[in-house]
């Protein structure tokens, strides 16, 4: 693995104009109104955040898996490594899975950063391998015997006052005493940062691995391992199972050391490749004019896409 803070292509030092997070929430704000939608979303913020330690140490304790990523249904059109947006894959309902046989989960649904991740390597956002081979050596008591599906969802209120709570009463079924939650695109965090909360309110100690970190912090949640990597990869490094192990190790003990809520952790481990990748997600700045009129007309067309799949 590269040392933290070196790009391994180059050699060279990661500069520290580059090394500020991806301001999400200003930078597609301006992107939305750029494609014609005047009205900016408001991102959910709150005061005062829940905080339940663990009720044991983590070798005792049954952690869960959550995800936003979606079952892998045939017919649904691309779901493949590099697939373009598809919202003919999305899901709008809480699911469960079990943990055997592996489910096949993908993230074409969600808004990822295409130009600079393939979605290739499950293990990227998805970590049941890396956390079975952690059960196994006893880093933690047991693994639930369910993952978890959080959909995503703009609507901040269907998410508090549904989706939250069905995920909580699915997690007391397993007797999870923790969970291990994993983000995606934009408002992936945001579901994930109010599921959350609901369950630490509940008491059930939760762990976020993502990558957009002004969009969890504005929020308010326990506890965020943040990745400096581009969207679609919160649980390490594509084809490289060491940051990927490494990534988790680093959530569970945030999850076991954190002293009291907003408590974030920054992974020390770099994204490969040139450090500039974070100027071009969402960018206006990047976009010719006939590129956000051909972005306005696909978003209208998925949005049209989206609202039949939900209707069915």
């Amino acid at each position: 693995m590269a040392a933290a803070g070196t790009d391994r292509n180059s050699g060279s030092a990661v500069s520290e104009a580059n090394d500020a997070p991806v301001p999400y929430m200003a930078r597609t704000r301006a992107y939305y109104a750029a494609l014609g939608f005047d009205e900016p979303y408001r991102w959910a913020h709150f005061a005062d955040v829940p905080f339940t330690p663990l009720p044991a140490p983590l070798a005792a304790c049954r952690v869960a898996l959550v995800t936003t990523a979606a079952p892998f249904e045939a017919g649904r059109g691309d779901q493949g490594p590099g697939a373009p947006y598809n919202a003919a894959a999305k899901f709008y309902r809480v699911y469960s899975l079990p943990v055997e046989p592996a489910p096949d989960v993908r993230i074409s649904h969600v808004a990822i950063d295409r130009d600079h991740t393939t979605a290739e390597d499950s293990g990227t956002w998805f970590p049941l391998p890396a956390l079975e081979r952690l059960a196994s050596t006893g880093r933690i008591g047991a693994l639930a015997r369910r993952v978890h599906g959080l959909p995503t969802n703009r609507s901040q209120r269907t998410t508090m006052t549904r989706d939250a709570p069905d995920l909580l009463e699915r997690l007391q079924q397993d007797g999870a005493d923790a969970a291990v939650m994993a983000a995606n695109c934009p408002v992936c965090h945001q579901c994930i940062a109010l599921a959350a909360r609901h369950l630490e309110a509940a008491g059930i100690a939760t762990v976020i691995m993502g990558c957009a970190r002004d969009i969890v912090e504005h929020c308010g949640v326990p506890r965020l391992l943040f990745s400096d990597f581009p969207l679609g990869n919160p649980a390490g490094r594509p084809n490289d199972p060491e940051s990927q192990r490494q990534t988790l190790v680093m959530a569970l003990d945030l999850l076991e050391s954190a002293a009291g809520p907003r408590t974030t952790h920054r992974s020390p481990i770099r994204w490969l490749g040139a450090p500039d990748w974070k100027l071009d997600y969402c960018n206006v700045a990047r976009l010719s004019a006939g590129e956000i009129d051909h972005r306005r007309r696909r978003f209208l067309e998925q949005k049209a896409v989206a609202r039949r799949r939900r209707d069915e």
